[in-house]
């Protein structure tokens, strides 16, 4: 049944429409996007601390923190994940493969004839004027505005023509993967152990086994740790062997979309990613004892900080706030800080992407693993678990309806790609490529009536040159999943204009704040919205809208106008 977000009349509510509906309509007041957003704050204030690690050892020069708040670590992360302004990656173009469900067929959804129309040039006059101040040309632009349930175009300026769609081409692997997989998928990670264990003591391997669960934070792991332990082991002789043959040896190690391999938003996938492989530093002036203390998240086992900033009183400007990384032959990684920090600074969180992630997962590993008072004495290494090996642990990931929420509110770029890989691994056969992934999409769509023509899936995320679709393309699949099973997951993971997400600071103060479910896209030459909006009068619209051009930075006031325009005035 489509999902109908309903004007409350007294108390906001959730419903949905009556399987009788003809039309799908979206639609939610401010007064029901005030109620999903406090509904969201009290589900962030539920989430349980890791009660189970006992508190580290705090100095005043440096410390490891154990993650002790999973609403500061995941927020923070998820933040710096955000797809920033990025350079060309190059991949290939891929199309067909086979398709199925692991939890049994889903109702297809119903084919939309199209009614062709001559293209309306006359964009609203304040987008027009927004293009123009910044010298964007319409050639540039791409824009297709239709209401719910309608076939027939608002606004169709370039509609037809392939964009580079940045980021809101997760759209496309969230949709698909919620349909494919179900809201309710789950990744599971494994643990195994072979050999004799004695009196706690494994005389052995321990492997752990991953499926891409995207959001493997400290939290999460630590129920398998728990489950490890609680099946006798406490000291590990032999070695962790981690197991990533989910994923293909093509997918990983992929190179940076830009210069900057070190930022959050260029981490590759892995069937074994944890805490998006992106380490948190928190640098916090402290006057009381004269010297700046150093927060690091997650703990990793092997990493040392050497803390060597002194705390001065002049202005802040050019401190060096990113560490110089280290590896040492022993294994060890030092990050060493040096020179002068303002206490004017503050607090300053800085977030880098540096180990490989074999070395981040194994060091994240132990650190918990230590932490609740295991031992380790062999080496990480990555292998595949013998048939003969026991399970010792089986930990599942949150929902698939959670995991869109977080890729499409926080843009985060590596989740995509984990989810994108699983639906290869899932309705192809694991090894996941990007390949079978994109050709599972492919057939997917067309085999429930939305072929796109030109469309091009690289790996699921937008950070790429070469994904390209049509912004009639993607305003057609937000017509499907508006009427389809997964509509209230996938409206709900969009960002609310004015409220949340990568919107959160948009349109402040303007009436269409909390009427637009808005997925943005950023790219360098690229900005990009795609989503829904509920004018004033009652009516709702799908819209996309692409600037592919060296000045696309400036084209957010145009954007910002176009949905200002669709809530006053659209008819």
């Amino acid at each position: 049944m489509p999902f109908v977000f309903r004007p409350p009349l007294s108390v906001p509510r959730l419903a949905l429409s009556p399987a009788s509906a003809v039309t799908p309509v979206f639609a939610w007041s401010r007064a029901a996007t005030s109620f999903v957003a406090a509904a969201l704050s009290r589900a962030c204030a539920s989430f349980p601390l890791l009660a189970t690690l006992p508190v580290s050892t705090r100095s005043r020069r440096s410390r490891l923190s154990p993650f002790s708040d999973r609403r500061w670590f995941v927020g923070l992360v998820l933040g710096a994940s955000l797809l920033a302004t990025a350079e060309a990656q190059a991949s290939a173009r891929v199309s067909g493969n086979k398709v199925g469900n692991e939890s049994g067929a889903r109702p297809s959804l119903h084919k939309r004839t199209r009614i062709v129309l001559p293209a309306i040039q006359q964009l609203p006059p304040v987008v027009t004027a927004a293009l123009a101040r910044e010298h964007i040309p319409l050639s540039s632009v791409s824009i297709y505005v239709e209401k719910i349930g309608s076939t027939a175009p608002l606004i169709d300026v370039n509609g037809d023509k392939p964009m580079q769609p940045a980021s809101t081409m997760k759209l496309v692997t969230t949709f698909s993967g919620l349909s494919m997989l179900g809201p309710d998928f789950r990744w599971k990670t494994r643990a195994y152990a072979d050999g004799n264990l004695v009196g706690g003591v494994l005389h052995g391997n321990l492997y752990v086994e991953g499926s891409g669960d995207p959001k493997l934070v400290p939290e999460e792991l630590i129920d398998l740790v728990n489950q490890i332990h609680e099946a006798g082991i406490v000291d590990l002789e032999g070695d962790l062997v981690l197991d990533k043959r989910y994923f293909a040896d093509s997918t990983r190690n992929a190179p940076p979309l830009d210069d900057d391999a070190n930022a959050p938003y260029n981490v590759g996938p892995d069937p074994l990613l944890y805490a998006f492989k992106s380490l948190s530093f928190t640098l916090r002036p402290d006057d009381a004892t004269r010297q700046v203390d150093i927060d690091v998240l997650p703990p990793l086992a092997q990493l040392h900080v050497s803390n060597q900033l002194r705390l001065s009183r002049g202005p802040c400007v050019g401190v060096a706030l990113t560490p110089d990384l280290t590896p040492q032959p022993d294994g060890t990684v030092d990050a060493v800080f040096s020179g002068d920090y303002s206490a004017r600074c503050g607090d300053h969180v800085t977030n880098i992407a540096v180990l490989d992630h074999t070395t981040f997962f194994g060091g994240g590993f132990l650190a918990l693993w230590k932490q609740t008072g295991g031992t380790f004495h062999g080496t990480i290494r990555e292998g595949a678990t013998p048939e003969s090996a026991k399970s010792v642990g089986l930990h599942q990931s949150p929902p698939l309806r959670d995991i869109v929420r977080d890729i499409n509110k926080f843009s985060n770029n590596v989740m995509a790609r984990n989810l994108f890989l699983t639906i290869g691994a899932v309705q192809a056969k694991a090894p996941a490529t990007t390949a079978n992934a994109a050709a599972a999409v492919h057939t997917w769509l067309i085999a429930n009536h939305l072929a796109i023509p030109d469309l091009v899936l690289d790996n699921g995320s937008g950070l790429s040159r070469d994904e390209r679709i049509t912004a009639v393309g993607l305003a057609e699949l937000l017509q499907a999943a508006n009427s389809s099973p997964v509509a209230q997951a996938f409206v709900e993971s969009l960002p609310i204009a004015g409220v949340d997400g990568t919107m959160r600071h948009r349109l402040a103060n303007q009436p269409v704040v909390g009427n637009a479910h808005i997925k943005t896209g950023t790219l360098s030459d690229v900005r990009a919205i795609a989503g829904y909006v509920a004018s004033q009068d009652g009516n709702s619209y799908v819209v996309v809208s692409f600037i592919n051009d060296p000045r696309s930075e400036a084209g957010r006031a145009a954007h910002d106008a176009l949905l200002e325009w669709i809530y006053k005035s659209a008819r």
